[in-house]
């Protein structure tokens, strides 16, 4: 059952978290080239990496118009694929709240508390498959204050009163124990405020790059060559038509079940294509469309 335990070579995970303007960017830039010669970048920015390039990476992009963590699994695997060294998520937060993100979601489904159980699969395969990746990556992530609620004595009577404690990244709480390496980037400069790696432990560091990665290529390649990491799936595992928001999603879940629907009669099959209605609805999908990858007759659709 046990065994010795024995270091193994690995990949960075290394996350950035700042405020607008803080050199995120341009630093997950500069010490990502330091780390291997093909780099590819996941752009939520509206461009803002591409600003950047030649002059400081030579590296190939994708541009994110909708922020939901399938999209994001669709551009790793794409990098994972591609066979980049490198991947630069810039940002990760939008997967979070930006539109079609994670509390985009939770809205879209009023805000009850149920919406959770199927947003935290998303969640958690969009984490896996940044964890998975063959190569280095470096996420960064936007940041929000961070507040406690504490209580006081005012004159013999007990208040609660809010008190900021600093920033924190702009995503579901305890994400960043999921890196190996975490740094807050302000003015250009990162502040390491965790690390397994020894070398880098409660580092301050002005525009961070080669020396920055060669210290953390130091300690990933001292061990024994780890076995390659499984594939994460292409999207999230939500095979119930209630949880679908992606119009590809949609489609494929539709063909995959048309077999099960058209042996459906009477209400059974009046409760699907209504269902699915909806779904074509939701995902911006033509109805028509849906119906027909669902394997519904011509007649029936056209009721």
């Amino acid at each position: 059952m046990f065994q010795k335990a024995t270091k193994k070579r690995q990949k960075a995970r290394v996350a950035l978290i700042g405020p607008a303007g803080s050199g995120k960017t341009y630093s997950a830039l500069e010490i990502g080239k330091h780390l291997g010669d093909r780099i590819a970048v996941i752009d939520t920015e509206r461009g803002s990496a591409s600003k950047y390039s030649g002059d400081v990476a030579d590296f190939d992009v994708v541009e994110l118009g909708r922020y939901a963590p399938a999209e994001y699994l669709k551009a790793i695997n794409a990098a994972r694929d591609g066979g980049y060294d490198v991947l630069v998520i810039d940002s990760l937060s939008h997967a979070w709240e930006g539109e079609g993100g994670i509390l985009d979601q939770v809205d879209q489904k009023g805000g009850r508390f149920d919406a959770w159980k199927t947003m935290s699969p998303q969640t958690r395969s969009l984490i896996d498959a940044i964890l998975t990746y063959p190569g280095h990556v470096i996420a960064t992530m936007r940041t929000k204050t961070e507040w406690v609620v504490e209580e006081k004595d005012r004159g013999g009577r007990t208040v609660k009163e809010p008190r900021k404690i600093g920033l924190a990244p702009k995503f579901k709480e305890g994400l960043e124990y999921e890196f190996d390496l975490v740094g807050n980037m302000d003015d250009a400069t990162l502040s390491v405020s965790k690390s397994r790696c020894a070398a880098l432990h409660d580092a301050h560091i002005k525009h961070p790059g080669k020396q920055f990665a060669t210290a953390l290529r130091v300690w990933l390649e001292d061990g024994v060559d780890a076995p390659p990491p499984a594939k994460a799936e292409t999207a999230p595992q939500k095979r119930r038509l209630g949880d679908i928001q992606d119009a590809d999603e949609l489609l494929a879940w539709c063909r995959a079940e048309s077999e099960t629907i058209s042996r459906r009669t009477g209400h059974a099959r009046e409760q699907a294509r209504r269902h699915i209605a909806q779904a074509a609805e939701r995902c911006g999908v033509d109805e028509r469309e849906a119906f027909a990858a669902c394997g519904l007759k011509d007649e029936e659709v056209a009721a």
